[in-house]
């Protein structure tokens, strides 16, 4: 895929992650400082091959890779969902990253808002959620900007925000 400069402008969408883009995909890093919020994209799509329950899409705008994007969908497995889900079917935000170079463009939150509105669409779903690593520098804020708001709750050692639709 050849790389194009994107502008403030550019309009951002969740695309199918190909042969011949994966690389591209691949190259796209968070800044030093965010490396610990965020596992890397390869981690990512390797990780999405073995769960069924993982849905992936680069995050593209205009015709340039700026980010990755994996949410966790158990209707394509309710047999192995979590209790959890059964009580309150839900999409969670499993991973989330806009390269360090394209950031505070607006990508991350146009993409992030895509997300929702395919979370939303998702027949019986009443909740996204997401976790993240507190600490400086952390994305919270940007979640909360969006609508999260915290639980209260911890998944080892990350914070659990929702949203509720």
């Amino acid at each position: 895929m050849a790389a194009i400069d994107p502008g403030r402008s550019s309009r951002v969408a969740l695309v199918e992650i190909t042969k011949d883009s994966l690389r591209d995909y691949l190259r796209l890093k968070v800044a030093p400082s965010q490396e610990g919020f965020v596992a890397s994209n390869a981690v990512s799509i390797a990780q999405a091959h073995f769960h069924p329950e993982a849905w992936f899409r680069g995050i593209a705008a205009g015709a340039t890779p700026v980010g990755f994007a994996m949410l966790e969908d158990w209707r394509q497995c309710p047999e192995s969902a979590p209790e959890d889900w059964r009580r309150e079917p839900y999409v969670g935000l499993w991973r989330f990253m806009i390269d360090q170079r394209r950031q505070q463009m607006g990508f991350g939150a146009q993409a992030l808002r895509l997300l929702i509105d395919h979370a939303r669409a998702v027949p019986g779903t009443r909740a996204m959620f997401l976790s993240f690593v507190e600490g400086e520098g952390s994305p919270e804020a940007f979640y909360r900007k969006l609508g999260f708001e915290r639980t209260g709750e911890m998944d080892e050692d990350e914070h659990v925000m929702k949203l509720a639709f």
